[in-house]
């Protein structure tokens, strides 16, 4: 049996070795010059905010010396060392086109051509197209998407506004504070904020609390917890969502902001709260509370879409109206076709892609000729 697995980064990384295991024959393809593409592009200040151990993919662990929370360089020598260490040879230069059936199984169009597989899994993740701004008026400086952004050299000096307080957001907007960055975020949605850790423990690894009891009970009694440990978002001139951060997960496929530092800096005066961008003029942004100040450059850490008619076609059972898939890790309503990593988790992403990974395995080994079988 042979699989065509497309993106070659964690998801990837990690499908492929668990399908080779299992005895398949896998052909990985990546359009990126390099494997884990994504994570070369990231912040030079990431670390991962889930703990080493559940971060790994199947079958490798972090080499000794790593911390508890791994960096962006750490991670990225990890995933060269997996894709060795299980024999990984991924064709790299190598753009998918289109992925349709053909028969019983699949023909995968690329820049190379075009071949068959028996079963194909799309591993490019939910980080896939960078949302663009839809902000009215126009500004004169630049506007980055926060994959653009790698330190804060180049703004120093420079009046920055980082739009979106996620994950990358409050990253972002705290690294340019820690080198003295004049920065300000644009928030306009209510958000959910949790610390790093509760009680010395990564609040990733809390996830079992929302399992045994489930995501709305384990909001409610996590909440009073959560009010003592960081306070509110009202405190820092935010507002608060109506949902837990379970049910923000569960309900809304978003993950909340963990803080590594950005609610102190915000406290602090060294990074400026707002509402949401309403115009743009020159180099003046306007807010929702019809304030105005000015600025140079404009990060827009706004997320990003998915959807992936483009290549599966617009009548794709397998994907929804918006074009996202409907089942990550495991059987599609199209045979032969699955996706991995396409679903945000709280424990998180990491943790979520090894443990799809292994499904998607399990259930192309069902399929397998069985020795014995008549």
């Amino acid at each position: 049996m042979k699989a065509i697995i497309v993106g070659a980064g964690p998801a990837g990384l990690a499908a492929a070795a668990c399908l080779k295991q299992r005895g398949v024959t896998v052909t990985l393809l990546d359009r990126a010059q390099t494997i884990a593409s994504s994570w070369r592009n990231h912040y030079d200040s990431l670390h991962l905010h889930t703990a080493r151990g559940r971060s790994t993919l199947p079958g490798l662990s972090y080499p000794k010396g790593v911390g508890k929370y791994p960096s962006r360089e750490q991670v990225i020598a990890y995933l060269d060392a997996y894709a060795q260490h299980h024999g990984l040879a991924p064709r790299l230069g190598c753009t998918v086109t289109a992925i349709a059936r053909k028969g019983a199984g699949w023909c995968v169009t690329h820049s190379d051509g075009a071949e068959q597989a028996d079963i194909v899994v799309v591993a490019t993740s939910v980080n896939g197209r960078p949302k663009t701004p839809d902000w009215p008026g126009t500004f004169d400086g630049p506007i980055l998407h926060s994959t653009d952004y790698r330190n804060a050299g180049p703004f120093a000096g420079r009046r920055v506004l980082v739009v979106g307080f996620g994950n990358s957001g409050g990253d972002i907007a705290l690294d340019l504070s820690r080198a003295g960055v004049d920065v300000t975020v644009a928030v306009r949605s209510p958000v959910n904020i949790l610390p790093k850790e509760l009680f010395g423990v990564p609040i990733t690894s809390f996830g079992l609390l929302t399992k045994l009891l489930g995501y709305r009970t384990a909001d409610i009694l996590t909440a009073p917890i959560l009010r003592l440990k960081i306070g509110q978002a009202e405190d820092y001139g935010l507002h608060s969502m109506n949902k837990g951060p379970g049910a923000m997960v569960q309900e809304d496929g978003r993950i909340p902001m963990i803080d590594v530092g950005a609610l102190g800096a915000i406290k602090a005066g060294r990074i400026t709260v707002k509402p949401g961008v309403k115009a743009l003029a020159g180099r003046t942004v306007r807010f929702d509370d019809d304030s105005a100040a000015p600025f140079d450059t404009i990060i827009a850490a706004i997320g990003y879409k998915v959807d992936l008619r483009p290549l599966l076609g617009p009548d794709c059972a397998a994907l929804d109206p918006q074009g996202r898939p409907t089942v990550s890790g495991g059987p599609t309503a199209e045979p032969g076709l699955y996706f991995c990593s396409f679903r945000v988790s709280p424990d998180g992403q990491l943790f979520a892609t090894s443990r799809e990974a292994k499904a998607i395995a399990a259930d192309v080994a069902d399929t397998l000729p069985r020795k014995g079988r008549p």
